[in-house]
């Protein structure tokens, strides 16, 4: 026999754990904070996870890559330093002091080679979390900027791994004939890894530009109007970024951010035209009602004029 009452409803059955986001909320993009962080700490964690393999291929493959870091310094010619005389190094300028230096230094190698080398996964996995609060041209930009960092990053690395041994024998000449000179281990690759930072970075500066046009903030004209004072900056920039300070690294990293800051600006001055003419192309035509507040767009309207006519026609004598 029941005995439950009709007139008292029943108490649904309280779900285990907190109520989960309707559907359209998930598509919209937004999701409770407990869940950001979740997405968060598995981008990160996916982020870091391919850090740590690059890292692996990069000892791997460090014998290698000391060669080829140290090998321009080691074969400049007029210099000797206090190392003796190996086949790796002929003028003995590169040193090492200390138990657990080499060890250190081999491992600062790879993971520099593992966080250059998993660039595109880390950046999407940055572009990933942000994603799903974007529309979808907004994702579609974001994509591209990404798509975009990469390369121009890389560029500015490989500029300054060219660059870097040239900068070297410039500042390495100033020694006098009577002194030799040393290269301790970390003190070299703390020196190559903030010039390859200071180039990869700087090559962005187009980029961080052409953002800024798709968010508004700045424009073609008002980028022409001052280009003269850029060109000065990013002249000012590069003599006091880059570690050496010598006039040819200057001008090594001065002379393509100016050309990137050319082609950024010829970017920015085609959208600023297609933007203007699909504005125009938006524009109500003279037979399209016009809503409220648009009625500057089609002119004044013409007011009606309240007196009767003087001479009207009778009903009866039309036709």
């Amino acid at each position: 026999m029941d005995t439950t009452r009709p007139d008292i409803p029943r108490t649904p059955p309280r779900p285990d754990g907190p109520p989960r986001p309707d559907g359209p909320a998930r598509k919209d993009g937004r999701m409770p904070l407990r869940e950001h962080l979740r997405e968060l700490r598995n981008r990160v964690a996916k982020a870091l996870l391919s850090v740590f393999l690059g890292t692996v291929v990069g000892w791997c493959v460090h014998p290698w890559l000391i060669t080829e870091l140290t090998g321009p310094s080691c074969h400049i010619p007029g210099l000797h330093g206090i190392a003796p005389a190996t086949a790796a190094c002929p003028n003995g300028l590169m040193v090492m002091q200390g138990v657990m230096t080499p060890l250190t230094f081999t491992f600062k190698v790879a993971m520099a080679a593992g966080a250059v080398l998993s660039s595109p996964f880390w950046s999407y996995q940055l572009w990933a979390f942000a994603a799903p609060g974007l529309h979808r041209h907004e994702k579609r930009y974001a994509l591209g900027f990404v798509a975009a960092a990469v390369p121009l990053f890389l560029s500015g690395a490989g500029l300054a791994y060219w660059v870097f041994p040239q900068a070297l024998r410039i500042l390495l000449g100033f020694t006098p004939g009577s002194f030799s000179n040393f290269l301790q281990g970390d003190q070299f690759l703390e020196f190559f890894i903030r010039m390859i930072l200071v180039f990869g970075l700087s090559f962005e500066m187009p980029l961080l530009l052409v953002l800024l046009n798709f968010t508004g903030v700045v424009s073609a004209k008002s980028l022409l109007a001052r280009w003269r004072t850029f060109v000065m900056l990013i002249f000012v920039f590069s003599a006091l970024a880059t570690p050496t300070g010598d006039p040819l690294t200057m001008m090594v990293l001065a002379l393509p951010m100016t050309v990137l800051f050319a082609l950024s600006l010829a970017v920015i001055a085609w959208r600023d035209r297609v933007r203007s003419r699909r504005a125009g192309a938006a524009a109500l035509s003279p037979d399209e009602a016009a809503p409220l507040g648009e009625a500057e767009l089609l002119g004044e309207a013409e007011p009606l004029d309240p007196t009767p006519a003087q001479n009207p026609v009778p009903a009866g004598s039309r036709d």
